[in-house]
């Protein structure tokens, strides 16, 4: 049965985490937006309105989660097939692709996540070890940061050309257009059926995880328009997440495309460079542990070009860009159509960089100056970052240290959208928020509150929907409801966290998210007034050992 959204619910006795009131404990929602937020006392005057009334029982209430930047039919196949992002060597990669292939299948295999700098070994599988453990099977492995892969020798050959493509490797890991060519290959292979269910797998996994929306950053180069076009229908029929589409596909074609789809840019994942684990990101000098300094994919007069298709047809452009001369060449292209179309009209489009990692401080000044939203991801820093990390291992401590500087985007005004990147790093909104705050740089971290804002408002400033992401009259209602430990203000700096758990300052708290502490559990994720997901069981919140939905509905 479906849940009726022109109902009202009243949600009592519990937390939420409101602007309008620092200190409610109860809300009112009316049919898809949020009507009311106060006091328990205030709130009896709606019960005899409200279709339901939800007892919290000291739960915690929140804007839902927005991720940014996802890639949802991947991430799907991760959580339901091979997932290598636990593997601790080659050998035990190996095994594990060995294990996933025994049975024998039709078609192409996928699999996701290997990353040989956590290897003893410290490479990639040969293509004959590669061979050896699948079987025979055409088997295509994207590495963690999805910019390399591998391929079996039966799936190469449904490739024609492929020796002559950019970033072949006869015995490696294929990158640049070699990589695309297979992928392109795998994913073509996918039946309608393996499509939807691995859709299905991802939006669930968000619904469970207190996530309202998704950035779905799809192109040709990493997806498909089907698979696109597939993502959209299947969330607009489907009670879960909402899904905003970004079409990563250069100049007019990328406009027409992206305008036809639904998407509401053509951008995303349109790379300018690729990634730094894969040697792929375009720098200004040397990686440190090889002779060259990446790739580009893109000049700035293109993506000045694409920016301008953009801007004239409505639409926000968006560029992939992770090493310092890709942004800088993407800095160099906005400014170059501001001069062409207008500098505010530019500007008022929000155009996006997506990871925007090695950034300096002229370009940090100039995204500030060019409007342009950072679709960041903090995990990436968790993942990589640290003395002992691959950044390092890449670039040196020195640059290392300089990535992500999430505090200094702050300070320039700059608007941040947090993300996953999934499958890079897993759907995990709780832990994005956490790595933000405790960043392996301490120059880099910002408070809890920033990076929650980041993380469900800042998703949807990034969409230009102002409103929304917060929990106040007016907004739409889509929060989430979790049990979690006691309510506190975590700051970078000792004497502002000090000042803001004073109760006179009226900070609204949130969970404790030092690293170790145990992250919340979702009890319910409601998108526009309709509930997505409910958690089955009891749980420990705020106010002792009481089990959370206590509710009654007329």
């Amino acid at each position: 049965m479906t849940e009726r959204t022109d109902r009202t619910v009243l949600l009592r006795g519990g937390n939420v985490y409101s602007p309008a009131d620092p200190f409610a404990t109860a809300m009112l929602v009316e049919g898809e937006h949020i009507a009311w937020v106060g006091s328990d006392g205030a709130a009896e005057a709606y019960a005899d309105v409200a279709d339901e009334i939800v007892d919290l029982q000291g739960a915690l209430v929140t804007p839902a989660f927005v991720d940014a930047h996802v890639h949802a039919t991947s991430t799907g196949l991760a959580l339901t097939g091979l997932d290598l992002t636990a593997g601790t060597s080659l050998a035990e990669t190996l095994a594990a692709i060995a294990e996933f292939t025994a049975g024998g299948a039709d078609g192409v295999l996928l699999g996701h996540g290997w990353d040989e700098t956590r290897w003893p070994e410290r490479r990639a599988p040969s293509l004959a070890e590669l061979d050896a453990a699948a079987g025979g099977a055409a088997l295509y492995l994207s590495r963690t940061d999805v910019h390399s892969g591998l391929a079996t020798s039966a799936l190469r050959a449904l490739v024609p050309a492929l020796a002559d493509c950019a970033g072949y490797s006869a015995d490696g890991p294929l990158t640049q257009d070699a990589h695309h060519a297979v992928r392109r290959a795998a994913l073509a292979h996918l039946t309608p059926a393996q499509r939807r269910d691995a859709q299905l797998a991802t939006l669930r996994r968000a619904a469970e995880l207190g996530i309202g929306a998704l950035h779905e950053c799809a192109g040709p180069d990493i997806s498909s328009v089907e698979d696109l076009a597939a993502l959209l229908a299947l969330a607009a029929e489907t009670p879960g997440p909402e899904v905003f589409g970004y079409w990563g596909e250069l100049g007019a074609a990328g406009v027409e495309t992206a305008k036809r789809l639904g998407a509401v840019g053509a951008g995303g994942d349109l790379f300018v460079d690729g990634a730094l684990g894969s040697h792929t990101a375009c720098l200004h000098e040397d990686y440190a542990d090889t002779g060259h300094t990446g790739v580009a994919y893109l000049t700035a007069g293109q993506i000045a070009e694409h920016v301008a298709a953009c801007t004239e047809a409505g639409l926000q452009a968006g560029f992939h860009a992770i090493g310092d001369a890709a942004i800088t060449a993407v800095v160099e292209g906005v400014r170059a159509a501001g001069d062409e179309l207008g500098a505010e009209r530019v500007k008022a489009m929000r155009h996006r960089v997506e990871h925007a990692e090695a950034l300096t401080p002229e370009t940090l000044a100039a995204f500030a100056e060019l409007g342009l939203t950072a679709s960041v991801q903090p995990a990436f820093d968790a993942a990589w970052g640290g003395p002992d990390g691959m950044y390092v291992e890449r670039l040196g401590a020195d640059r290392a240290a300089q990535l992500n500087p999430f505090a200094a985007m702050l300070r320039a005004g700059i608007p941040l959208a947090f993300g996953s990147d999934a499958p890079v790093t897993p759907l995990d909104p709780w832990g994005t928020v956490r790595a933000a705050a405790f960043h392996r740089t301490p120059e880099h971290r910002i408070s809890v509150r920033a990076a929650f804002t980041a993380h469900t408002r800042g998703g949807h400033r990034a969409l230009g929907h102002d409103a929304d992401g917060v929990l106040v009259p007016g907004a739409i209602a889509s929060y989430a409801v979790w049990a979690t430990t006691e309510l506190v203000v975590q700051a970078p700096d000792n004497r502002i966290a000090g000042w803001s758990t004073d109760p006179r300052s009226g900070t609204p708290g949130l969970p404790d998210l030092t690293p170790g502490e145990p992250l919340p559990t979702c009890l319910r994720t409601v998108v526009r007034g309709r509930t997505v997901h409910t958690h089955q069981g009891q749980q420990t919140v705020s106010s002792g050992e009481v089990p959370f939905g206590g509710r009654r509905t007329k």
